[in-house]
């Protein structure tokens, strides 16, 4: 390191991995800089925003469509649960519809 300090003396001293001390070190010697790189990257979305608004336009249409429908119909690629949580963040949610007794239904 640039003092004379070893390694492992830093990653110590700063409560970090080694690992981290060399991924810094080695950037600085690449750049001249030490500072993170900006977060914003991570992993892109499996389907794209337009998929996912005609996903919302087709709930809107039919309200009683289900997760397992919605994935067959748009071809998506992650399981129900991804699917609701998706939907959760957009501001849909499902509810089960319960079954309501009346005396139309029941025969004796």
């Amino acid at each position: 390191m640039g003092a004379g300090e070893s390694k492992e003396n830093v990653s110590k001293w700063l409560f970090i991995t080694v690992k981290t001390v060399k991924r810094v070190w080695k950037r600085y010697q690449e750049t001249g800089n030490y500072e993170a790189l900006p977060n914003g990257g991570g992993r892109k979305p499996l389907v794209d925003d337009e998929t996912m608004g005609k996903v919302v336009l087709k709930i809107k249409e039919t309200p009683d469509i289900t997760l397992l429908e919605l994935i067959d119909e748009f071809d998506l690629p992650f399981s129900e649960s991804a699917l609701c949580k998706r939907l959760i963040k957009v501001g849909l949610t499902f509810k089960k519809r319960h079954s309501i007794l009346t005396d139309e239904n029941v025969k004796m």
